[in-house]
């Protein structure tokens, strides 16, 4: 794996792991895809560092979780939204 590669997983994944972020928004913030961080955190990340993998996994695995529920809301609020112009 290319030096660049490693460094970027290793950021993405401490990015992940501190701030509890998506996939999404850490895409958004590092500038790559959503399947370059997926990939990233979980192919790439267990050969560099499994006990940072295994973190990210736990944090990846509540936001599965809570998924249902964002998109409730964001939908609620979308609707709000309309109602109110």
């Amino acid at each position: 794996m290319k030096d660049y590669i490693e460094e970027r997983v290793l950021n993405i994944a401490v990015y992940i792991v501190e701030n509890n972020a998506t996939v999404r928004e850490t895409a958004k913030r590092f500038g790559v895809s959503k399947s370059t961080v997926h990939k990233d955190v979980t192919e790439r990340l267990g050969q560099l560092n499994p006990s940072l993998a295994g973190q990210v996994r736990s944090v990846l695995d509540v936001n599965k979780q809570e998924r249902h529920i964002r998109g409730g809301q964001a939908t609620k609020e979308k609707y709000l939204h309309m109602e109110s112009i």
